[in-house]
């Protein structure tokens, strides 16, 4: 995952009158648009090529235009992130001047270098765990949340950088989750290594308070590792000489979450990538989490408010946070209180996308002290003009599926191993 701060908004190299494919256009997609439109990836068509992009000249136009493209949601006087994907100014003038001159190729001896990508990797994984079984989704009907333990067959607490998950089958893929699990925990015991579980009938309706270990709550002592859904990349942990645990003899439990898209689909058989330590860090990293369950979204409300907040008892670096609703997901800011008071705004989305599940990486790490707030104001939308609004008409409290809501922001934290 590249995590190269754009330079958005700047004054970038002087723009060129005439831009052509080769010379002009090529390095920008190439550094800004290819992770995610190449063979294999996110993106529903290819721009390696002049033959591949042409045709979506115009429309290439149009989303650097309205801001489409590349997807980036945070408002700018807010926050400085490492993965602000933004376009400047002169890379956004040099497309549009490419389109509106006829969308020229140019000389071929003026294409940079094609970039080498990772065929079916965006990290370089040292170890892959890989379900046993190839998953089917039917045509249609709702489907549960499924859960399949994989053993990591880890013989020592290992150290991990890195971490990427890869279904086979993206277009029918809700989300994907990777939790470790640490050895003698009792969370989903009954579920057996490599075969699909659905926890008990209580977790089915993302009942919140449920104590019970077969349900398909997360532990305390189960941590977050990996996650994916449409246009979430690679997630890195070597932030600060920082890396995630896994202690030895632990399992991974994949949290699956299917879709039905009107056609049965099979052989979707996730893969886990983990890039490793050499030797043991001297800062781990850790994720953390703050959510409601508590609220209810009256029927036709076109501007419900919840909150969510989360207090940190011991000092941590905070390096990443990630807003998270459905589709009735409108905006949502956050804000640290400090200890003395002070207060700050950390991110700011007034534009909520469900269909971009970004992940905001700090440009540096943010020292919290020990007492710290963070504190989150949402808003949904719940009423007709919601083109997204499953069903205006009712009242919507928290659940799994994407009908439902959430109100939840994942958090990665570090600080010192001992």
């Amino acid at each position: 995952m590249a995590l190269a701060a754009a330079p958005s908004g700047a004054a970038a190299a002087s723009h060129t009158t005439n831009p052509t494919f080769n010379k002009d256009v090529l390095p920008i997609l190439q550094k800004n648009c290819q992770t995610c439109h190449r063979p294999g990836e996110v993106g529903p068509m290819g721009l390696l090529t002049f033959q591949e992009t042409r045709p979506w000249a115009k429309a290439i136009k149009a989303a650097v235009l309205s801001k489409k493209m590349p997807p980036w949601f945070a408002d700018p006087h807010f926050g400085q992130f490492l993965n602000d994907r933004r376009l400047s100014d002169a890379d956004v003038k040099t497309l549009v001047t490419w389109v509106d001159g006829g969308a020229p190729e140019g000389d071929p001896k003026d294409k940079p270098l094609p970039i080498r990508w990772r065929e079916g990797w965006n990290i370089r994984p040292d170890v892959i765990l890989q379900t046993t079984k190839p998953m089917t989704v039917p045509a249609t009907g709702t489907l549960q949340y499924t859960y399949i333990v994989i053993p990591t067959g880890f013989t020592k607490d290992t150290w991990v950088t890195a971490a990427e998950i890869r279904p086979t089958a993206r277009s029918v893929v809700h989300h994907m989750s990777a939790i470790v699990r640490p050895p003698g925990e009792p969370w989903l015991r009954d579920a057996k290594p490599g075969e699909p579980y659905i926890p008990n009938e209580a977790s089915k309706e993302g009942t919140p308070d449920s104590n019970d270990p077969q349900a398909g709550l997360i532990d305390a002592n189960d941590e977050f590792l990996v996650g994916y859904a449409p246009g979430m990349q690679a997630q890195r942990f070597d932030i600060d000489h920082s890396a995630k645990l896994i202690p030895a003899g632990s399992d991974i439990i994949l949290q699956v979450h299917y879709t039905t898209n009107g056609k049965t689909v099979e052989h979707d058989q996730p893969r886990i990538g983990l890039t490793l330590a050499k030797e043991v860090p001297p800062k781990r990293f850790m994720s953390a989490v703050a959510m409601n369950y508590h609220w209810t979204i009256p029927p036709g409300d076109p501007n419900y408010e919840g909150h969510a907040r989360l207090t940190f008892g011991e000092p941590v670096e905070l390096v990443f946070i990630q807003p998270h609703m459905h589709l009735r997901g409108k905006d949502m800011t956050i804000n640290l209180v400090y200890p003395d008071g002070r207060t700050s705004t950390l991110l700011s989305v007034p534009h909520y996308d469900f269909t971009w599940q970004v992940i905001y990486y700090l440009a540096k790490p943010l020292m919290l002290p020990a007492g710290t707030k963070v504190e989150i104001t949402a808003h949904w939308d719940n009423s007709a003009n919601n083109p997204y609004n499953p069903d205006p008409t009712k009242s919507v409290e928290w659940g799994n599926q994407s009908w439902d809501e959430m109100l939840s922001v994942p958090m990665g934290v570090v600080f010192n191993r001992d």
